[in-house]
């Protein structure tokens, strides 16, 4: 319960300060580390849209850059929720997550048993 509620005030602040971001060249993610006017350097927000059906999920691989990760689950059939091992992300039903991951291979996997072929519903996330 508590990492459903800090996931939407943490979603509420990302929506907010995209918002409130205007045209400038230099942006809080830049002040923070350093790199005004660096805009190589700007942090890029990716996204991961999942559907999950009975007992598949409708990729195998899913690649990302390194940084800000969101992941969106949709069920299209049946009732299923993820975990992404390694990392905070854990979605029950429809909804979204956001974390920071470093490069690597994660493993995405169904965590609501969800019939016979639960075992088999897994994914890989890349992260370069």
């Amino acid at each position: 319960m508590k990492k459903r509620i800090i996931t939407i005030i943490s979603m509420g602040l990302v929506l907010l300060l995209a918002a409130c971001g205007g045209e400038e060249d230099i942006n809080s993610t830049d002040i923070q580390t350093g790199n005004a006017g660096n805009s190589e350097a700007n942090s890029v927000s990716e996204t991961v849209d999942l559907k999950a059906d009975n007992w598949d999920f409708d990729q195998d691989t899913y690649v990302v850059s390194a940084g800000e990760v969101t992941i969106n689950l949709s069920n299209e059939e049946g009732y299923h929720g993820i975990a992404v091992e390694g990392t905070d992300i854990e979605i029950e039903g429809d909804g979204s997550a956001t974390a920071s991951l470093e490069p690597g291979e994660y493993t995405i996997y169904c965590n609501i048993p969800c019939g016979e072929g639960h075992d088999d519903m897994v994914a890989t996330l890349i992260v370069e």
